[in-house]
C-alpha cells in the first residue's frame, strides 16, 4: 500500500480483533445445534446459505466455535480462501467449523470494515502463497491473523463501510441484470433449437423452396436405400411426439448412421505403459470444454495403448455417456477415447453429422433423464440407438444448420459481451475496495480520534482481560472471551 493518511495505522489482524467462544460440548451433548461449514459460504455473493442441522452428538468435533452478529468467517482450507461471509444478525450464537479463522473485531473497529478488506483480493492473495500440506492445503489462523491491516479511525471506517456500500450496491443492481440476460439467452438458446426441430424453423425455407422438399414416403424410402436394417419408430413412442411438418419422419438415431463406444481395455486404465505416444486420447472433460470442435488434449497413447483401443477419424462426433452427460464435440484429429465417450458417424447421403450434434444439444435435458440417479449418471449405448430423431430432407438440414449457426453466433458474442461486463464489475469491486483501504475513498476529518489511540485503547483493554480471564480458568469456569 502506497503511504497512508496521517490519522490511520499500520497494525495486523490479530491486533483489532477478539478471541471466540469455544462451545462445551460436555454440556450441550445432547441438543439439536445447526453449525456452519465450508460449504455453507456462498462465495459468489459472499454470504451464508443454510448452515447444517444435527444432534450436536452427531456433528463434526470440529464444530466448535460459537459465532456473533459482525464476525467475519474466513475459510483456511484450499481452494477454498475465497469461502468468506459476515455473520447476520439472524444467525448470533450459531456454531462454526475450525475450518474458519473467526475475526471478532474489537470494540472500536467496524464489522463492515474488517469484512471488506478481507474478502479483497490482495488479502486473499497474501494468503494463498502461505498454505501448508498436500492432502488438504490450508493456512494457519495465526497466518490469517498475522496479515497486515490498514486501519483508520473508527468514524472513517464506518464513512467507508457506508460508501463501499453505496458504491456496491450500484454494482449489484447491474450484475443482477447482466446474469438475467445471461438467462434470458441461454433460454432463448434452447427455444432456437426447439423450434428448429419441431420444423418451426424452416417454415419459410419449405414455402419458398418446394422443388427442394421431400414427401415422408419418400425420404423414408431413401432412408431405407440407404440402410436395410432400418428400425421403424414403434406407435406408442410416435404418440408421444409432437406432430412434424410434411416431408418430415421421425427415426432413431441408430438409423442415421454407425455409433460405437471407444474403448480402453486394459486394467488399470492409467497403466503408464500405455501412454506418451503420438495418438492423442480424448476424454469427457475435452468434450465439454471443447467449442463443438476438439484442438487439444492433455494425453497421448503409444503403440501399447492403440493395440488395445481404437482411434477414430477426424470429423467424427464425440457423445459423452459418463460423468458429463451427452455433450458433443467433433474429433479435431485422429483420436482414441474410452467407453465413457460414443463415435458417431452420419449416413453421409441421409443426414449431416452437424444436424445430429445440434439435435442433442436441443434434447440433452431429455437425455439426461435416462441415466440412473447415482452419485454417477451415466447412459449406455442403447440409450442413444433409441433416441428418436426428426428428419427432413438434407437440402432442409443445411438450411437449418446454417440458420441456427448465424443465430448461435450472434448470441455467442451477446454472451462474451455479458461476460466481459461481469469481469469488469469485478475489477471495478477490486477497485473500490483498493481505495477504501488507500484511503482515497472518503475525505479524513482532524476530528476524528487516530486510529493509533483506538489501538492503544484495544491493547490496554485485552491486558486488562487476560488476569480476569486466568482467573476464571482457575475457579473451572468455563473460558469466554
Amino acid at each position: 500500500m502506497s503511504d497512508l493518511p496521517k490519522s490511520w495505522s499500520r497494525c495486523t489482524v490479530a491486533d483489532m480483533t477478539v478471541s471466540v467462544s469455544i462451545i462445551d460440548a460436555a454440556h450441550a451433548a445432547d441438543r439439536d445445534i445447526s453449525y456452519i461449514d465450508i460449504s455453507s459460504i456462498d462465495n459468489s455473493k459472499n454470504r451464508i446459505t443454510e448452515p447444517k442441522l444435527l444432534r450436536l452428538s452427531s456433528a463434526p468435533s470440529r464444530a466448535r466455535q460459537i459465532v456473533k452478529s459482525g464476525d467475519t468467517l474466513f475459510a483456511t482450507v484450499r481452494p477454498y480462501l475465497r469461502n468468506i461471509a459476515k455473520v447476520p444478525e439472524c444467525l448470533d450464537g450459531e456454531i462454526a467449523t475450525t475450518g474458519f479463522s473467526v475475526l471478532r473485531p474489537a470494540k472500536g473497529i467496524e464489522p463492515g470494515y474488517l469484512f471488506y478488506r478481507a474478502i479483497s483480493r490482495d488479502f486473499v492473495a497474501a494468503l494463498t502463497g502461505e498454505q501448508y500440506g498436500v492432502s488438504y492445503p490450508a493456512v494457519k489462523d495465526e497466518q490469517v491473523r498475522a496479515q497486515p491491516f490498514e486501519l483508520p479511525p473508527t468514524n472513517e471506517q464506518r464513512r467507508i463501510v457506508a460508501k463501499i456500500e453505496e458504491l456496491f450496491s450500484e454494482l449489484d443492481k447491474g450484475v443482477e441484470a447482466l446474469t438475467t440476460a445471461r438467462q434470458q439467452l441461454k433460454a432463448y438458446r434452447q427455444a432456437i433449437l426447439k423450434h428448429a426441430f419441431e420444423g418451426k424453423l424452416t417454415e419459410d425455407w419449405r414455402a419458398g423452396n418446394p422443388t427442394s422438399a421431400q414427401t415422408s414416403d419418400q425420404l423414408l424410402a431413401r432412408l431405407r436405400r440407404s440402410r436395410e436394417d432400418v428400425r421403424e419408430v414403434k406407435n406408442d413412442e410416435l404418440s408421444n411426439l409432437p406432430p412434424l411438418p410434411s416431408g418430415y419422419i421421425y427415426t432413431y438415431l441408430s438409423n442415421l448412421g454407425d455409433l460405437a463406444r471407444g474403448k480402453s481395455k486394459h486394467r488399470p486404465r492409467n497403466d503408464p505403459r500405455l501412454f506418451d505416444g503420438k495418438y492423442p486420447f480424448i476424454q469427457t472433460g475435452e468434450v465439454k470444454a471443447a467449442n463443438r470442435t476438439i484442438r487439444e488434449f492433455s494425453q497421448t497413447y503409444n503403440e501399447i495403448g492403440l493395440a488395445q483401443s481404437h482411434l477414430w477419424p477426424k470429423g467424427t462426433l464425440c457423445i459423452t455417456i459418463a460423468a458429463n452427460i451427452a455433450e458433443t464435440a467433433f474429433l479435431g484429429f485422429d483420436a482414441c477415447f474410452p467407453d465413457s465417450v460414443v463415435g458417431f458417424t452420419a449416413l453421409p447421403d441421409i443426414v449431416l453429422a452437424e444436424y445430429v450434434e445440434l439435435f442433442i444439444k436441443a434434447v440433452r435435458v431429455r437425455i439426461e433423464a435416462y441415466a440412473p440417479a447415482t452419485a454417477q449418471k451415466n447412459i449406455n449405448l442403447t440409450t442413444l440407438e433409441n433416441l428418436i430423431v426428426p428428419l427432413c430432407s438434407l437440402e432442409e438440414q443445411r438450411f437449418l444448420v446454417n440458420r441456427i449457426e448465424e443465430i448461435q453466433s450472434v448470441a455467442d458474442a451477446n454472451d462474451s459481451d455479458i461476460g466481459d461486463n461481469l469481469a469488469r464489475s469485478e475489477a471495478l469491486r477490486q477497485a473500490v475496495l483498493k481505495q477504501a483501504f488507500s484511503g482515497l475513498l472518503v475525505a479524513q476529518d482532524p476530528k476524528d480520534e487516530p486510529a493509533s489511540a483506538l489501538l492503544e485503547r484495544i491493547r490496554a483493554e485485552r491486558e486488562d482481560e487476560a488476569p480476569r480471564t486466568r482467573r476464571n480458568s482457575k475457579n473451572g469456569k468455563k473460558k469466554v472471551a
